[in-house]
């Protein structure tokens, strides 16, 4: 069962990563050559409906050892059913976007804000 757990936990840091990152990268600019491709790589899999590899994994490890799988996907069943949300629900879907997109837009929106200040500042404007 721990296996399964410990790939649950990366899951969680890699959405957790992917929902923050750009933010971290203020700090941190270095980082968007991880978040970039994670991010894209976990919308990939969302828009498609695809399977993401980790849940199979930890679904596959729960099954070895004995433990009853979920249905719904990894968000599903550690965020939005638990909390009264289900993934299937439009309005979750909505939630889901919005939660997703809206650091990025502000974390990328001030990264290239910040890079067109510099390149001004660098050209004697």
């Amino acid at each position: 069962m721990l296996p399964a757990v410990l790939v649950a936990t990366l899951h969680g840091a890699a959405v957790a990563f992917m929902l923050v990152g750009s933010l971290l990268a203020l700090r941190w600019p270095r980082l968007l050559w991880a978040h970039v491709p994670v991010s894209l790589a976990i919308l990939a899999l969302y828009l498609t409906g695809s399977d993401c590899p980790l849940t199979t994994w930890e679904l596959a490890l729960r099954d070895a050892a004995g433990e009853p799988g979920y249905r719904g996907g990894f968000i599903g069943h550690y965020l939005t059913e638990p909390l009264g949300f289900p993934i299937e629900a439009t309005s979750t879907q909505v939630g889901i976007y919005v939660v997703a997109f809206l650091p990025n837009v502000v974390g990328y929106g001030l990264l290239v804000a910040r890079h067109v200040r510099r390149s001004v500042r660098a050209r004697g404007g």
